[in-house]
């Protein structure tokens, strides 16, 4: 338990995840134990959908809310001071090493921007394979390479997270398997012929598996392999360990390894969530204590994972129980959360997100001119930087 007081008055606080069980039951869980613990406290949650926790202004949620869980690249708004509080400042320093130590990947890096911790990572994820294993038996079974996919994809069978913002991690991760990381060169995605390729591949897979993907997230992917008997496969989607759970869905969805590209397993976006406090919070010492004890271990690996979350804290990952419990989720994935490849940071970033998302997914729709989208792309880049405070990215 944590080691911070709580003052005896009553106490009340707000928070802010994102719609689905993996977000919002373990808060609601971990609340109830520890408001049995301090009867004094009480914590309240509400939900925002998956799209608005990529991409909702993050200064206007810390004005109404104490606890926030967010993603990671909402960290260059932060680092611009004022909207979250540091929680390398506050939070003890064991606690903060073992975070550390037992990071899934770049989970507690990622929440670090301008020398300070603005979040803690209690959820990690990053896009997996995903398939019903008796119909990808079916189909011929798993696919190895990217043209081993295709083919799979022309049977009707690969679903694809196709929206937006997913398509964006989707091209990284292809940049990526190219031979170049993006944003390595200042004011450049990526070189202008790997940025093409990229989206060319993107889009050839995307047409194969079919114009109902355009639209979907990783949720919606999830819930069709794990409902209907379409869908025997997809290459890459950010993973929900709750539908390789019994009981969850109508079928258990196993989880795995990525596809590989030029000789390597690609190397996915990585995703997860971090809890944070609002600088605006009038009871720091609750809100801190409560983040601690949903970051800790044994809370991640217990009560966390049995409320349907996805742990950040690595003991849970490697744990017998959790992945006896989950078909071997974890173990299956850890190597590619492991891998995993970070997003810039820097503030302006989720300008440049949302705006390139749209113009990668309008092409990846109607076609077009690959080197004009990368073009336009770097211009999007450009013009996002000059907010840049410059440091940690």
């Amino acid at each position: 338990m944590p080691h911070t007081m709580i003052n005896s008055s009553q106490v009340e606080l707000h928070g802010i995840t994102w719609k689905h069980t993996r977000g919002l039951v373990p808060m609601q869980a971990t609340t109830q134990r520890f408001e049995e613990l301090y009867p004094n406290v009480r914590i309240s949650w509400q939900t925002r959908s998956l799209q608005s926790f990529a991409d909702e202004p993050l200064d206007v949620l810390a004005q109404k809310y104490d606890l926030l869980v967010i993603d990671h690249p909402s960290t260059g708004i932060a680092a611009k001071g004022g909207i979250l509080l540091p929680l390398d400042e506050i939070l003890p320093s064991d606690f903060l090493k073992d975070q550390a130590e037992n990071s899934v990947g770049a989970s507690h890096q990622s929440y670090i921007n301008e020398g300070h911790l603005w979040a803690v990572a209690i959820d990690a994820a990053t896009p997996v394979s995903l398939c019903r294993p008796e119909l990808l038996r079916q189909a011929g079974g798993a696919p190895r390479t990217w043209e081993d996919l295709l083919d799979l994809a022309r049977q009707g069978v690969v679903a694809l997270p196709g929206l937006a913002i997913d398509s964006l991690m989707n091209f990284y991760m292809l940049c990526l398997a190219l031979g170049e990381a993006p944003f390595s060169v200042e004011g450049q995605v990526t070189a202008a012929p790997v940025s093409s390729e990229a989206m060319r591949l993107l889009r050839e897979l995307l047409l194969a598996c079919g114009p109902e993907w355009y639209e979907a997230n990783p949720i919606k992917v999830w819930n069709r392999l794990a409902a209907e008997d379409g869908w025997a496969y997809c290459p890459f989607a950010y993973g929900y360990s709750n539908y390789s759970r019994r009981g969850y869905a109508d079928h258990i969805v196993e989880a795995g390894e990525l596809i590989r590209m030029n000789g390597a397993p690609l190397r996915s976006t990585l995703g997860g969530a971090g809890l944070a406090i609002s600088a605006h919070c009038a009871h720091r010492d609750t809100a801190t204590a409560y983040a601690q004890f949903v970051a800790s271990g044994q809370c991640q690996r217990t009560l966390y994972f049995d409320s349907g979350g996805q742990p950040g804290h690595r003991t849970a990952w490697l744990d017998q129980e959790v992945n006896r419990r989950s078909n071997g989720f974890f173990e299956r994935t850890l190597p590619v959360l492991d891998r995993a490849w970070l997003r810039p940071r820097f503030d302006g970033y989720l300008q440049f997100q949302q705006q390139a998302s749209e113009l990668l997914h309008h092409y990846l729709i109607a076609g077009g001119e690959e080197r004009d989208v990368a073009d336009e792309m770097n211009r999007m880049l450009r013009q996002a930087l000059p907010t840049r405070r410059g440091g940690a990215a």
